[in-house]
């Protein structure tokens, strides 16, 4: 798509003033743009406020007051007192707009001769496409269907929520470019809602222009790499419309001719078809017979290749059992079980280490409330012997109020709590019985028959309360009440399983933990034998910066896949292996041995900054090992964090500005930028040398140098941003 670039003859616009076709009153001429309101458009926390401000939006694309105000911009965070810089060279063309987004673009060349170049837009250019998807946002984000989700967590909730599946399986779209016959259908599809030649000629110029370009069914969508557009989602999900609008009438008619049954006496599963797509990728989860699966697959498939003109590879879109085969999606494994696999049993083991858990926590308990009880009675003690002797010397003591009917309430409620206390032990119980009733003469009948009546009554009504408070059952313990309960409590929980196994699937959600350990595998993190080893390429950066690198990596895992029922693998591979490779990376910066490294750095990697306050910035083992679902929206995956590494260079200047979107710091260190297939030597493509659905930055980035600000660096090693939130058309070059 790049020889496209030349075609610069092609003289088109920036969008005219118009609004869109509702609307009965043109809009008054704009103001300029301030900076605050450039960055709150172009920063991603302030993207549905730029949505919601569409019509004030719109019109701007075509002011010329946009330029203007994105070069005062990047003066002002580049040399605040200095005369404006030029703005970056356009690419080699002659005959090129100056509104025109050919002219917003700059060419990266990569080191590697078969290398393909990209072309990445300047700051005001992506200003404009940013402005361009909020308008976008504006019309069709509130047509789009339920099950279109932007956020990849949102996508796996639902999927994890859907009750018993039968069948399920994926639209396999194969890498293809996003081209011609593409874009035509989605501007045809846009110029439905949107009456505006300008603000479509000027998407259609993007296109042409490389400004935006993407493939189909790739893996760099959504990434947070430097060769995505800002506009790519918004698009995609106008693209895929008609698909969600064929799903959607698929899911009406079979609700229509499958009722659910109201009575609740009756198991029963209703035939349902449910749907989740993100962006390009698409799966469809049916309740209900295989061939019914095959229709609806049918059916979308062919709306796929027919009306939006894109392939599909039918045998990678076969219909599987949701019961007995996983299926891959969003980078997670999917099978519906049975409820027990999800949440099993407590094991023998497990019950008997609870119960010593309980027992100990009812001593500990038991030993607090002596504690006060003690304490309480020392305290009536000293005050009771401090009243004694007031009294002795005659002090004569005044209240307001009498005090003995509170004394009496209270002295009888501890009287009671002493009593019940005390006689739910059955040893107390059992001696009390036998010293009332052992030796008592009046239980002889001729003693009875010569005492008044009266008296024998009142004796065996004495006897009747003793044996019914008193008196233990022969062979009874209070344990076994609460074993039979227990017992009962187990059968109940076992039929109730029993029922929801043989009635009920749920959805499990696993991380594919072999393509963790291949990708820690190939990062260099482990040796051919999966123990830690240090990577070298990490020595000439500082002890913080080697601990901030392993960190980012460590935690985008773990805030990618902590929904996954396996986490706990994910647990291991970071608090094991990227552990100690970064204890093995500082033994060989330092010339140490491991164990040195770790009484150093102790286990939790602490590292003193400049003030001397020691920080943490990997997580910690107790901080892991509490980690579970934190219900993300959308956490950025590990691809852009695991395969750069930024190097420091030895360098004394440093009047370069720091290059992150408005930052106005001088005080920066160049860092250069090695991407992990260029040190390997390996295609991204080719999936038995790389990791499978793993994406790479852009060859063309490789060995660029970027000066950044300590907080900005800090930052990007630690994945809090991306190369997105860096400028990386203003790579400095450094021989």
């Amino acid at each position: 798509m790049l020889p496209r670039l030349a075609r610069a003859h092609r003289r088109v616009l920036l969008p005219t003033p118009r609004t869109l076709s509702t609307a009965t009153v043109s809009a008054p001429a704009p103001a300029p743009l301030s900076a605050a309101e450039l960055e709150a458009l172009l920063r991603r926390d302030h993207y549905s406020a730029a949505t919601r401000r569409f019509h004030s939006l719109l019109p701007l694309l075509s002011h010329p007051s946009l330029l203007l105000a994105s070069a005062l911009l990047l003066r002002r965070r580049s040399h605040p007192s200095a005369a404006p810089p030029p703005l970056p060279p356009p690419l080699p063309t002659t005959t090129a707009s100056p509104t025109s987004p050919t002219s917003h673009l700059r060419l990266l060349i990569p080191s590697r001769l078969k290398g393909r170049p990209l072309a990445l837009p300047t700051l005001p250019l992506r200003l404009a496409i940013l402005s361009a998807a909020s308008a976008l946002d504006a019309v069709f984000a509130p047509r789009a269907a339920t099950f279109a989700y932007r956020a990849r967590h949102a996508a796996i909730r639902y999927l994890r929520s859907i009750p018993s599946a039968t069948w399920f399986f994926r639209a396999a779209i194969p890498r293809q470019p996003f081209g011609p016959r593409h874009v035509r259908h989605l501007l045809d599809a846009i110029s439905g809602k949107i009456d505006d030649p300008g603000f479509l000629d000027y998407l259609r110029e993007l296109f042409l222009s490389d400004a935006v370009t993407f493939e189909l069914g790739g893996s760099e969508l959504s990434r947070g790499l430097p060769q995505e557009s800002d506009l790519t989602g918004t698009l995609l999900n106008i693209f895929f419309d008609p698909v969600d609008r064929e799903i959607m009438t698929i899911r009406e008619e079979v609700h229509k001719n499958n009722p659910r049954v109201k009575d609740e006496s009756v198991l029963h599963t209703p035939v349902r078809v449910y749907a989740v797509r993100y962006l390009d990728e698409m799966m469809v989860v049916t309740t209900g017979s295989k061939m019914l699966t095959l229709e609806v697959r049918d059916r979308i498939l062919t709306v796929l290749e027919k009306d939006l003109s894109v392939k599909v590879d039918r045998f990678g879109s076969s219909v599987h059992s949701a019961v007995s085969e996983k299926m891959e999606f969003l980078g997670m494994e999917f099978q519906a079980v049975p409820p027990s696999v999800l949440h099993p049993p407590m094991s023998e083991k497990a019950k008997r280490a609870r119960k010593m858990y309980l027992k100990r926590k009812a001593a500990e308990a038991q030993e607090l409330k002596n504690a006060r009880e003690t304490r309480r009675k020392k305290l009536g003690l000293k005050i009771l012997n401090h009243l004694f002797k007031k009294v002795r010397r005659g002090h004569e003591f005044e209240f307001d109020f009498r005090i003995e009917g509170e004394v009496q309430l209270e002295f009888k409620g501890w009287a009671e709590e002493t009593v019940v206390e005390y006689f739910k032990s059955q040893d107390h119980c059992r001696y009390w019985h036998r010293l009332f009733t052992s030796g008592d003469f009046l239980s002889l009948n001729r003693v009875r028959d010569q005492l008044p009546p009266a008296l024998v009554d009142s004796y065996d009504q004495l006897q009747e309360a003793l044996n019914r408070f008193l008196m233990p059952r022969r062979g009874y313990d209070m344990t076994e009440d609460v074993e039979r309960l227990e017992e009962e409590e187990d059968e109940r929980q076992y039929e109730k399983r029993t029922v929801e196994d043989l009635t009920e699937l749920k959805m499990r959600v696993n991380a594919p933990i072999e393509l963790v350990r291949k990708a820690v595998k190939l990062a260099g993190f482990t040796n051919s034998m999966g123990r830690p080893r240090p990577i070298k390429l990490l020595l000439c950066l500082d002890d913080a910066d080697i601990i901030k690198w392993y960190a980012g990596v460590g935690r985008r895992w773990l805030d990618f896949f902590c929904c996954c029922r396996n986490f706990k693998m994910v647990k291991i591979v970071v608090s094991y292996h990227l552990r100690f490779s970064c204890f093995l990376t500082l033994a060989e910066k330092h010339e140490c041995t491991k164990r040195q490294a770790i009484s150093h750095y102790t286990k939790d990697l602490k590292v003193t900054n400049e003030d001397g306050v020691p920080e943490v910035y990997f997580p910690m083992e107790r901080e892991i090992k509490m980690m579970g679902d934190k219900n993300l929206s959308d956490p950025k995956p590990v691809d852009g964090a695991l395969t750069m590494i930024l190097v420091r260079l030895a360098v004394d200047e440093t009047s370069h500005p720091c290059l992150a979107h408005f930052c106005a710091g001088t005080d920066t260190t160049l860092y250069r930028i090695r991407l992990l297939q260029n040190r390997l030597n390996v295609d991204p493509l080719n999936e038995k040398k790389w990791v499978q659905g793993l994406s790479a930055i852009h060859e063309s980035l490789n060995k660029k140098c970027l000066p950044l600000c300590s907080m900005h660096a800090s930052d990007l090693l630690l994945g809090k941003i991306t190369l997105q939130d860096i400028d990386c058309t203003q790579f400095v070059d450094v021989v």
